[in-house]
């Protein structure tokens, strides 16, 4: 008997990608123009262009750490096609939404120092633009493994109730949640409940969800915020050791010591190997001391979200857990 069954196609041969995929909001792109100079020489001015902002450095991470990400963003103007033309050189798969233009940055760092010389800042999003970047989010969030909300300046016009709603609807729909955020976005999210919320000790204190820098202090603000509904909060506090409180727990982990070339972008490195921990099933203790180590290798880098990724796992070994 003749077997009339159609060959398999390479696409039908191809394995299945199990590389954890990470949905990254990313409200506030911005384009940065930097110009540098090759061994401290004034004479020899190079110019380089990148895309930044909070959501691309962490989508960055998670691909550096061998996940991929999904990124839901406005773009829009000149700046925005330059942007998401970089974007998309570098692998990042895009989700895009209009706007009329994105932030943009102009940094000297002929001196040695990081010096913003041009700020260029988005216009706010309205309503419909943000209509259609929650749409956007929420859509493509139901086909990945793991949901990140990063946060934006209050000028962008996006209310902190946008990101509480939008952390609700992907833990109704069973997506685990990892929330980068401050101010009355972080509380937003955490009134929502449900997610991992990552935030900074001066931040907890700006948004007066600590009554004090100590680690007493940050851990009844921590433990205040799960009782409330998160799922656990992690605390990043510069050099000192990383707090993380559950509802059963807490732990403090710390990095071996290093040297600050660069501090942007270390927390959003962070914020990124929790995900990607996390959306490969590992322990929260486990995906934070990955999300500790590619923090403190990003410091001593002056790329912003960048790294490698056999750096980071050797690095992560030797970050040791204090269960408190």
């Amino acid at each position: 008997m003749t077997d009339t069954t159609p060959p398999r196609s390479p696409a039908d041969r191809a394995e299945p990608d199990l590389r954890p995929l990470a949905c990254v909001l990313a409200v506030a792109p911005v384009l940065e123009i930097s110009v540098e100079t090759t061994f401290n020489n004034p004479d020899d001015p190079h110019v380089h262009v990148h895309v930044g902002g909070q959501g691309l450095w962490v989508a960055r991470m998670v691909a550096t750490l061998g996940g991929r990400a999904v990124v839901a963003a406005p773009f829009g103007g000149e700046t925005g096609l330059a942007a998401e033309a970089l974007a998309r050189s570098e692998g990042l798969d895009l989700r895009t939404t209009s706007t009329t233009d994105i932030s943009a940055h102009i940094i000297d760092f002929r001196e040695g120092e990081r010096e913003e010389v041009v700020v260029m800042r988005s216009p706010a999003l309205d309503r419909h633009a943000q209509d259609d970047l929650y749409g956007t989010m929420l859509v493509h969030a139901l086909s990945s493994d793991i949901s990140v909300l990063t946060g934006a300046d209050r000028d962008l016009g996006v209310p902190a109730e946008f990101f509480g709603r939008l952390a609700t609807d992907l833990r109704a729909s069973g997506k685990p949640v990892v929330a980068d955020l401050s101010g009355d976005q972080a509380r937003a999210v955490a009134e929502a409940g449900g997610a991992v919320l990552k935030i900074s000790h001066e931040e907890m204190l700006e948004a007066e969800l600590a009554d004090g820098e100590d680690l007493k202090a940050l851990r009844a603000g921590a433990r205040a915020m799960v009782d409330g509904g998160l799922e656990a909060v992690v605390v990043s506090r510069a050099e000192d050791p990383t707090l993380v409180v559950t509802g059963d727990e807490a732990h403090l982990l710390t990095a071996p010591p290093v040297t600050t070339k660069q501090h942007k972008g270390a927390g959003d490195s962070m914020t990124a190997g929790i995900a990607v921990g996390l959306g490969t099933g590992a322990s929260l203790v486990d995906a934070v001391r990955l999300g500790v180590a590619a923090g403190a290798l990003n410091v001593t880098r002056r790329g912003l979200g960048t790294g490698r990724r056999e750096q980071i796992l050797a690095f992560a070994e030797h970050v040791e857990d204090e269960k408190l």
